[in-house]
């Protein structure tokens, strides 16, 4: 069995995401640029993770962004009402003349790359320059309700990730934000059943997402 094979989050009944595999974790931030929109990423922190670890997702934890049984003394209920379903099966597409964009809202963590016109870009993607811009922010969406595809290729245009965990921090809204799944990792509900493995996936860790596992944006309003 080979190295990523073993990798995986598995989100407990009530409580943290389990992580096993040896799945490198780091703390990322991002900011906004000169007209306000959220820019690029920039590492913050790479955690000493050992082979397993344990995640929050009440959002109580005093030793963020690991578990420390707060959701024992809380009462967290994290019961997952998010559909199992495909990313193919809850997109809508938005045709250009050489890029597509496929959409699928139910995935929206808020992170609002997108507030850079992604849609009217790739409406007008035979200019270079909003071809340029419609790819960057669409591949920037954390949670990967945005991908832009390649009209001549039929193929996704994706960030190319290796297998990592990222905690987000909003600096532009000061909130932490969600739990940025990278390059293809299992995740998997309590109940056993394995979500689609996608290359860009976040994952709520506030407690208050109406869409858990899922982030939904949330933590915006906390």
């Amino acid at each position: 069995m080979d190295k990523k094979s073993k990798q995986k989050i598995v989100v407990s009944k009530n409580g943290p995401y389990i992580v096993t595999g040896d799945i490198p974790l780091a703390k990322e931030a991002f900011d906004t640029d000169n007209d306000g929109n959220p820019g690029t990423y920039e590492t913050i922190k790479n955690y000493d993770a050992e082979q397993g670890y344990n995640l929050c997702r009440c959002g109580k934890s005093k030793n963020k962004p690991f578990c420390d049984g707060s959701h024992i003394a809380v009462g967290f209920v994290g019961t997952e009402t998010a559909k199992n379903q495909k990313y193919a099966d809850c997109s809508e597409k938005l045709e250009g003349p050489e890029l597509d964009l496929t959409d699928a809202q139910c995935y929206c963590a808020g992170a609002r790359f997108c507030h850079k016109g992604t849609w009217e870009h790739t409406q007008n993607s035979d200019d270079p320059k909003s071809k340029k811009i419609a790819i960057e922010s669409a591949c920037n969406c954390p949670s990967g309700r945005l991908v832009a595809w390649d009209k001549k290729t039929k193929k996704p245009i994706e960030p190319k990730f290796a297998p990592q965990i990222s905690v987000l921090e909003d600096k532009a809204a000061h909130r932490a934000g969600p739990i940025f799944v990278k390059g293809g990792i299992a995740v998997e509900s309590a109940n056993g059943q394995e979500y689609e493995k996608r290359n860009r996936v976040t994952l709520c860790r506030c407690g208050n997402s109406k869409n858990k596992p899922f982030c939904d944006g949330s933590h915006l309003a906390g």
